[in-house]
């Protein structure tokens, strides 16, 4: 075995290390993120049943807010609203990166007005049986 293949056995080995310490991480947060969700909710609802949108306590000032969610579930309907009434602005501003790639694989010779490409190379370890 050369330097180099030894070099690259031990940082896959390193990387593999880090890469599970890291899960392990992510595991404990998703945890704790999932119990801070169940306080959210009893505060929630405790906040509901006293009628109130907000309450001082000893530790911070817990506020209640509604949030509104809007989704469509006729996409070729909404997309004609949108051009007939020339409300562009209800939509995100970003490219769906799959469907960029396949349009300019089949439209070589065609770029957007001010598109710009970023590509990166990306190392990927797999771990061995």
């Amino acid at each position: 075995m050369t330097d180099q293949p030894l070099a690259l056995d031990k940082l896959a080995r390193i990387y593999i290390k880090m890469r599970t310490a890291i899960q392990d991480l992510d595991k404990q947060i998703e945890n704790i993120k999932e119990q801070q969700q169940q306080v959210k909710n009893a505060m929630k609802d405790q906040m509901m049943a006293l009628g109130t949108k907000s309450a001082r306590t000893e530790y911070g000032t817990i506020s209640i807010k509604e949030k509104s969610r809007f989704y469509t579930q006729d996409w070729e309907n909404f997309k004609a609203f949108v051009v007939q009434h020339d409300a562009v602005d209800l939509l995100e501003k970003r490219i769906s990166q799959t469907n960029m790639q396949t349009f300019l694989e089949e439209n070589p010779g065609l770029h957007p007005p001010g598109l710009s490409n970023v590509a990166e190379f990306d190392i990927s370890v797999t771990k061995s049986r």
